[in-house]
């Protein structure tokens, strides 16, 4: 191994050693009681509840995943589904978080489940049960997304086995996980999140300059037919095998294609999904005031716009200054690696990479976390085992993490996996199952518990059916992100069911009145 990659090595093992002091730190407060293992005790301030909400939110998509996308096919599909995320992000935390903030608290709920099941005073557990059961597949995918974002960045870089790599960082990520739970998780992904947008300013500045400055950059790219467009897109000339063409040491570009609108509508559905993240959502739950919401609101924005921007621009400086080196869409992902190691000194770099494990980790930990939590205190506990003490449900939400992240490395066994890809169909489960169901509950008192049930069935099973028989036979127009008709077909069966079944009693419609009257 080079003195470099030393360097670097050295960086990246001091970051890994804060993250398992902190996890250390809050192990005794975290193990006192499953509400502060799963959701903190609700002390998050607003710094904390913002920045892990965002970072967690993001995961290593946001260093290798959206770069990828703009190295390889310029502009559009990579800003079209920034703006989506980023108008997502203001209006869930705009709209839903204060109200699912009191609401929680009304029902007593300490997760996603928990709030749904207790929200409809249902009796024999059907929301909770179908409501933890689409996290644990979701979450499971979702966390095969990080472990591939962590086998790619150890394998490239120390050029070593990328399954062992991934298993290493599997087995760092549950470690920290299983000692401090939440609080643990909440405090080290509030300082991922700074390293993250450190490494991506850091990575964009030095980009920019080594490019010859923006312009040159926007010169080069003018150059590749789509690349700069907002409404076409670059298309990779490739070979049989998938890799792009080079010819007189430049890569080859077919035509440009058309981004319709109906593609930017898609792109932009990316937005509709923060309205059912587990993740985030548990934020609005946990944090400590929520006259302090506000303020969240305005850090998750503000690092969310910057840190978005940032990738998106890494990606196009990246095709300008390493046109032929990245020449599969899967390789792609690794612009931000490419550029950090080359232009950083060593020590800087390892801190930069430090950001991408950041960003993995404080997602992984976060899905590894919900989705046990989903199955010990939700189905567990919640369906099979009332009586459960605090213990018990804390030793089978560990359980449940070994399994679910063995379950995940087997997921994240291929390396030419795209992390983008991976990601967005979790992402489409998510936004598709819980997103109408939540917005619903908190704002439409005609809802009730047949409704819920088949927005959600409804919602996730139509994921499914896009991503996997509708679109890949149909095509064209129904070639689009499963989120936005998944989430629309979500939408109607919760009306249609409520409105045609039993009205909610009046227990569940005092419960609402008072939420929306802050009584």
């Amino acid at each position: 191994m080079t003195s470099d990659r030393i360097q670097i090595l050295i960086a990246m093992c001091c970051y890994m050693a804060v993250i398992v002091l902190i996890g250390v730190y809050y192990a005794k407060k975290a193990n006192e009681n499953s509400e502060n293992y799963f959701l903190g005790g609700r002390g998050l301030s607003p710094w904390v509840a913002a920045m892990s909400a965002e970072a967690s939110d993001m995961s290593g998509w946001l260093l290798m995943g959206l770069p990828g996308v703009a190295y390889w096919c310029g502009l559009a599909d990579a800003v079209w589904t920034a703006i989506g995320l980023a108008v997502g992000t203001y209006l869930n935390w705009l709209i839903i978080s204060k109200r699912l903030r009191r609401y929680s608290v009304k029902v007593g709920a300490i997760t996603l489940p928990e709030f749904f099941s207790n929200r409809f005073k249902e009796k024999k557990g059907i929301i909770m049960a179908i409501s933890a059961l689409f996290i644990l597949i979701f979450f499971t995918v979702y966390a095969a997304s990080c472990l591939v974002t962590c086998g790619k960045l150890f394998s490239t870089l120390f050029q070593t086995s990328y399954i062992w790599m991934m298993i290493l960082g599997a087995v760092f990520v549950l470690f920290y996980t299983f000692l401090g739970g939440f609080l643990a998780e909440s405090v080290s992904d509030f300082l991922q999140g700074i390293i993250m947008i450190i490494a991506l300013v850091a990575v964009l500045a030095v980009g920019t300059a080594s490019a010859g400055g923006f312009n040159a950059v926007l010169e080069n790219s003018k150059n590749i037919p789509g690349f700069l467009e907002f409404f076409g897109t670059a298309t990779p000339a490739l070979n049989e095998s998938g890799v792009q063409a080079v010819q007189a040491g430049a890569p080859v570009f077919g035509p440009r294609a058309t981004y319709s609108a109906l593609t930017i509508a898609s792109a932009l559905a990316w937005g509709l999904g923060y309205f059912g993240m587990p993740q985030v959502l548990l934020r609005f739950m946990a944090i400590r005031k929520e006259n302090e919401l506000k303020m969240s609101r305005r850090i998750a924005i503000i690092w969310c716009v910057i840190s978005l921007i940032a990738a998106v621009v890494i990606g196009l400086i990246g095709r300008t200054l390493y046109p032929t080196d990245l020449l599969t869409k899967s390789s792609a992902e690794n612009v931000f690696i490419l550029m950090s190691t080359n232009l950083l000194p060593p020590l800087l770099a390892g801190f930069a990479m430090a950001g991408i494990l950041a960003a993995t980790m404080s997602s992984s930990d976060s899905y590894l976390l919900i989705a046990s939590s989903a199955l010990a205190r939700n189905i567990y506990s919640g369906l099979f085992k009332k009586n459960a003490t605090d213990k018990q449900v804390m030793n089978v939400s560990r359980i449940t993490l070994v399994i679910i992240t063995l379950i995940a490395i087997v997921i994240a066994l291929d390396e030419n996996s795209v992390i983008f890809s991976i990601v967005s169909f979790a992402w489409a489960g998510f936004g598709a199952t819980f997103g109408p169901l939540v917005v619903f509950s908190l704002f439409w008192k005609r809802i009730n518990s047949a409704g819920a049930v088949a927005g959600m069935v409804g919602g996730g099973a139509m994921v499914f059916l896009w991503k996997l028989v509708i679109a890949p036979m149909a095509g064209g127009i129904f070639a689009i992100y499963e989120l936005l008709p998944a989430f629309i077909f979500s939408s109607l069966c919760i009306v249609v069911v409520s409105l045609l079944t039993k009205a909610p009693s009046d227990e569940v419609v005092k419960d609402f009145e008072e939420v929306r009257l802050n009584k």
